[in-house]
């Protein structure tokens, strides 16, 4: 599992683990396991159930991200502390906003642990189509059920925004509008300004180029 969220919610685990391991307590990681299991039992079955995670994945999950947020939920800010210390080197700010919009599935501000372990399954190890679904809420900034060119000019500026530093050679200004003029006028089957999901998934299935450049998407989560 290599991506920033999982990353953030890891590293939180280890120096705890690591002085448990110096410090000889044989049983201790097994025990903190076991801890977890007991405060939310029923829980930790029905997201097996829901997700593609381990049970002993999810456990180490959910121990890393109560360390990181005791109180149970994640808001805004916290997601736009992980970007900025995985891109320091460019502006993470507005595309952490969207990628926690896409999490925050009710639009409340925050999102519970079950919702996050939810859409890092669907990221990290669903089928093409699941991650296609995912990317179209992500693309989907007003939730209405279509993509607008606009919409998803906003979100390529943003990961531009974010990684375009690292790209060799050096991104140009126009770059994200050509990116989204060429996508958009393959998947706008009917000519009528929106993209639909179907031919969202349609397109990216059936387009090599376009699916190449859906990695790029699934490198910045």
């Amino acid at each position: 599992m290599k991506c920033c969220l999982v990353k953030w919610i890891i590293a939180s685990t280890q120096p705890q683990d690591k002085g448990e391991r110096e410090g000889g307590e044989g049983g201790s990681d097994s025990e903190l396991e076991l801890s977890t299991v007991r405060h939310q039992p029923e829980g930790l079955d029905q997201l097996q159930a829901q997700t593609k995670f381990t049970r002993k994945e999810l456990q180490s999950l959910y121990r890393g991200f109560k360390n990181e947020c005791p109180s149970g939920m994640v808001d805004e800010e916290t997601f736009k502390t992980i970007y900025s210390q995985f891109f320091p080197q460019g502006d993470a700010t507005t595309y952490a906003h969207f990628l926690f919009n896409a999490f925050d599935m009710d639009r409340n501000g925050s999102i519970r642990f079950e919702d996050f372990v939810i859409g890092l399954s669907v990221l990290l190890r669903g089928s093409v189509t699941e991650k296609l679904n995912w990317a179209f809420n992500l693309y989907d900034i007003n939730k209405d059920g279509y993509v607008t060119k606009e919409e998803m000019l906003e979100i390529m500026k943003a990961i531009y925004d974010m990684m375009g530093r690292y790209t060799y050679p050096c991104v140009r200004d126009e770059a994200p509008s050509e990116h989204v003029d060429k996508f958009f006028q393959k998947m706008d089957k009917n000519r009528d300004g929106v993209v639909t999901i179907e031919e969202f998934i349609e397109t990216c299935q059936k387009d090599e180029n376009i699916m190449n450049s859906m990695q790029l998407f699934e490198n910045v989560i």
